[in-house]
């Protein structure tokens, strides 16, 4: 299982890139796409060329070992059938189409919208790690929701 640090990494190095729809590239992607990324690098398989939307995504996760509801100190994924967003084992929350393209924060997980949510369990020493910091998103236009 993959460092939270790792996860980390992965989301500052796309951060600001542009909401593509279908994407699936580091040149931008959208909300299901980044959320197949980070639920790729967790799970040890290639980031790109393995994505899901969201209207397939309970399939794909479960096939990445993602169990139903929400835990602390886990990888969440929330969505319905338009938007989907990630919320890191510390709490930290990723989009891509909340106001832009890939970034740091907008609502996460747990925003009300969602009627679905999975999580993958993280080993507390992976969690526990010294993070970067987060690098600040250049600022976007408005963003679309797929």
């Amino acid at each position: 299982m993959i460092a939270l640090a790792t996860l980390l990494t992965l989301i500052n190095q796309v951060s600001g890139t542009p909401y593509i729809v279908g994407g699936d590239s580091p040149a931008g992607t959208d909300c299901s796409g980044l959320a197949s990324w980070v639920s790729n690098a967790a799970t040890d398989r290639p980031i790109f060329g393995d994505r899901f939307n969201t209207g397939n995504e309970e399939a794909a996760l479960a096939a990445r070992g993602f169990q139903h509801g929400t835990a602390p100190n886990a990888l969440v994924i929330g969505w319905n059938g338009r938007h989907t967003a990630v919320t890191l084992p510390d709490g930290t929350s990723v989009s891509s189409g909340e106001g832009g393209g890939v970034r740091v924060g907008g609502g996460g997980a747990y925003q009300a919208q969602f009627t679905h949510h999975m999580y993958l369990p993280m080993d507390e020493d992976m969690v526990d790690v010294d993070l970067p910091a987060p690098e600040d998103p250049p600022a976007q236009g408005s963003g679309v929701v797929d």
